[in-house]
Parts: structure tokens; sequence; C-alpha cells
């Protein structure tokens, strides 16, 4: 989008908060950068350039604005809509994919040379995988500096920084502050507020309005998993397993942000905690442009126009979610769940949570591979489904991620013992992100379809639905909504 000047100026006079993240503003009489809804008097259409990306900025040498911080605006959402090579580049270093494996690393999980993603980056996102995981650095400190009381040789470290002097030359560059002068900021802005838990990390999650928080939470709340998931307070919390440790989080919807407090063994994994926090919780999306396609269907209208802003519930382990995926298959919520936690209490590891019930981390792939066929309370056939498909996780030759090919994922699914269409479609939509993945056959979507006047027998929906694409699951989402089913409520 950021090609189209006209469009781009326009979004900045009328100071349109929906395309943050879409695209930045840099100005060149004062050197700085900003988001589209930034509040300050938009600049003289001849002093401004528009990037597509906060380190495209950052490289060209401009300085985050300090009133709009667009380093806080939400994620552009194209990275979740695309399955191309950027997308899924972008994803993983959102991930903390670079800071942990550098871009060798990055480069070998999408199959390309180091080159040609370095190229395909720069060409579209006018900065290298090096330069998008510094500002993404910047950001994390940033959030470190302002949010805690830790001392700045540990922040730097835990947010991937090299050095203390890497760490305190990037935030001077980027913020145009030091870091005590941020934080001293912060401390002044903040000063009334109610203090932290000690030992957590609070932010505020940002997103696109509208957010209908109740399929959202309902749908996380209804299916959380005993002792690794709960609804407590008015907020989902849930334990995360994470590359440095382990985590827990509550993630509390508000009517502007999501609230996150965040209790982490390991701070080196705090960026990757929130990314998979608003993966999770879709918090990237458009609804505008999901929502204006799903309307131009006069039998979806009324279902959009009544409850805007759905987001698809997706997860924060894919492993995890296909494993909770099979145990789901013909039974209810009910049942699905009692499975699920007889194996987290038989496999998962334990952790430990002063504020709540949460008592274990699903088991990994690697752990459930030990566990015996016979101890599962569930139909041979069904039991052949979960032990392939956990030893296909074990050993690699099924990865499931958010770097995942869409279609590859798919094809390789299909391949194990009894994954039909269901299984394979809610996978790819929760679990891999692909908003146009479409559940003809489930039971609660032909219902919702029927009473709609849309067709009730999977070939016939597919045919129908391809008038809602590239955003089937959301359209998912509305026809689940119309059902009484605890997933499409918030908890009381």
């Amino acid at each position: 989008m950021y090609t189209d000047t006209d469009r781009c100026v326009r979004a900045v006079r009328s100071k349109d908060a929906r395309f943050d993240g879409w695209f930045f503003t840099a100005v060149r009489t004062t050197g700085i950068y900003c988001r589209p809804s930034c509040p300050a008097v938009p600049p003289k259409v001849e002093n401004m350039t528009f990037l597509p990306s906060a380190a495209a900025c950052q490289q060209a040498g401009f300085r985050a604005c300090k009133r709009c911080r667009p380093d806080t605006s939400p994620g552009s959402p194209e990275w979740n809509a695309r399955a191309d090579a950027v997308a899924r580049a972008m994803r993983l270093i959102q991930d903390g994919v670079v800071d942990r494996e550098g871009v060798p690393g990055l480069a070998a999980r999408l199959g390309y040379s180091t080159r040609q993603v370095e190229r395909q980056l720069g060409a579209e996102l006018g900065a290298g995988p090096l330069a998008l995981a510094r500002a993404q650095r910047a950001q994390t400190a940033r959030l470190l500096i302002e949010t805690s009381a830790l001392p700045m040789g540990d922040i730097a470290f835990a947010a991937g920084f090299s050095s203390i002097r890497t760490f305190n030359d990037t935030v001077r560059e980027v913020f145009a502050l030091a870091p005590g002068e941020l934080r001293r900021r912060a401390e002044k802005a903040h000063r009334h507020q109610r203090p932290q838990v000690p030992g957590t990390i609070a932010l505020r999650l940002p997103y696109r309005a509208p957010l209908n928080p109740d399929n959202l939470f309902g749908h996380l709340a209804a299916t959380a998993v005993p002792g690794v998931e709960e609804w407590r307070a008015g907020a989902y919390r849930r334990t995360l397993r994470l590359p440095y440790g382990t985590g827990v989080v509550a993630l509390t919807p508000r009517p502007d942000h999501i609230g996150c407090q965040l209790a982490l063994t390991d701070l080196r994994d705090l960026t990757i905690a929130i990314s998979r926090c608003r993966w999770m919780l879709d918090l990237d999306a458009d609804p505008e442009a999901v929502d204006d396609q799903l309307r131009s269907d006069p039998l979806l209208a009324p279902l959009v126009d009544k409850a805007p802003g759905r987001r698809v519930p997706r997860t924060v382990d894919a492993a995890e979610f296909a494993v909770r995926a099979v145990l789901g298959q013909q039974v209810s919520t009910a049942a699905a769940r009692t499975h699920a936690a007889r194996l987290v209490t038989a496999y998962g590891e334990p952790v430990t949570d002063p504020e709540g019930g949460l008592t274990h981390l699903f088991p990994s792939p690697q752990a459930l591979a030990a566990l015996d066929p016979q101890s599962l309370a569930l139909p041979r056939s069904r039991r052949t489904t979960l032990t392939t498909l956990v030893s296909a996780l074990a050993d690699g030759s099924l990865p499931l991620g958010i770097d995942s090919d869409w279609e590859d994922a798919r094809a390789r699914l299909n391949a194990l013992p009894g994954f039909g269409p269901w299984t394979t479609e809610v996978i790819a939509m929760r679990a891999l992100g692909d908003p146009d993945a479409f559940l003809a056959s489930d039971l609660g979507v032909r219902k919702a379809a029927k009473e709609l006047g849309l067709p009730s027998t999977p070939a016939a929906l597919t045919a129908r639905a391809a008038h809602w694409r590239p955003w089937r699951a959301y359209a998912v989402q509305y026809l689940w909504a119309t059902d009484g089913h605890p997933i499409n409520r918030l908890p009381v």
C-alpha cells in the first residue's frame, strides 16, 4: 500500500487508525516517522515519504515519534493473510528466530538461501532480516524499560542485544532518548497507576477496531484444558512453552486493547510470548477488509452487522492443537477437554502458578511419543490416529508452525490415517492461521447454513463459499455464532 501516495496521504490527513501497521509516514524535515493516526498536525505532502516497515524507517535514519509511538502499532495484517516466503519470514522474525538462529537459520526454515531471503525482504519491506529483528529488539527493550524495574544491563540481554553498548546506541537512535530518560518519562506518566504484581510484566496489546471478544475468548475459555488453561476474574489464562523457559499469561479484553500480564522464567522470551499471544488472538487482522467482503453476501450481512469484528481463535502451539483436534473428533467439547486433561496429568511438565489454578504445560510430542495406546479411553481407530500423529510430530516428518506452507501441511495431514477434511481444516484454521480454511463438513456450520438459507451439503456450501474467499475462516466464526454454544459468549 505504501506505494499508493494519494491513498496514504488521505489516511494520514484523516488520522485513520485502520491503516496503522500497513505503512509508516517518514517526515523529511523533522527526521521522525509516525503511524498514520498520529495526533500531530500532518506535515506538508512534499515532506512526507511512505515506507512499509518501522525497520525501513529506522534504516533510512528516521526516529520514532514520541507522541504516536509507531513501534507499538498493530502489525501488518498482510503477514497473517499470505503464505508466501516473505509472509512466512515475517512470522518467523516476529517469533524471534533471527535472534535465536540468525539469518542462516531463518533461511533454512524457509528453504531458501540467505541471499534470496535478504533480497525478497528488502524488495518488499525496505529492510533485511537483521534490520527487522533489530527494530523488534528495540520495541522489546522499550517495553521492559517502561514496564519493569530491571537493571538496564538485564534488559539489554533480555531484549536480544549482544552488548549494553549496542542496546544504548539503538535505543538512542530509534527513540531519540537514552534508556534512563525513557524510564523516567514512563514513571512520570504512570505514577498514578496501581503497582504491578511482583515478577510480572503488564502491557497493552493493540488491535484494529472493531474486535468482538465473545467468540474469541468464549472459544478459548469453553475449550480450555484443565491445568493448562482457565478463565479467572475476567481473563483467559494459560501456560506457555517458550524457547528459553516457561511462562504464564493472563489476557483480558478491554474496550480499546487487550490487557496482557506475563510471568516468565526467562525474560529473553518476552518478544516471543507477545508475538504468540497476538497470534492466538488474531490481533493483527484487518476486520474492515474481512467484514466488507463477507457483508457483500446478503445472507451473511445480517450476522456481520449484528456483531462485527469477529476474530479466529488460534493457538500458541500448533503441535498441541493438532493433538487436541484429534481428541475432539466426533465428541463433545466436554469430552475432548477430559481426554486432553488426562494426557496433561500423565505427561505434562509441572509449572508453578501462584495466581491461579494452572499446573502443567501441555505435553510435547516427544513426551507423548512414550504414551501407551492402550491407556487411552478412545476407540482403536482414534488411538491409531493419535499415536501416528504424535510420532510424525516428534520425529519432525510433520512440521507444523507459523511458518508452515499451508497446502503442504494439508497434504501431509491428509496422508495420516484418520484425518479427514474437518480435522485438516480446523488445524489449518486455528493452528496454521490460514484465513481461508473452511469447515464445510462441520455440523455447526452446516446447521447455521441451513437456517440462513445457504446450501447445507459440504460440496454445495463450498461452492457457495467461493465468494467469501480469502476470508472463509472468518465466515465460519459468524456461522458458528448463530448457535447458543458456550464458545460464542464470554464466561460470566
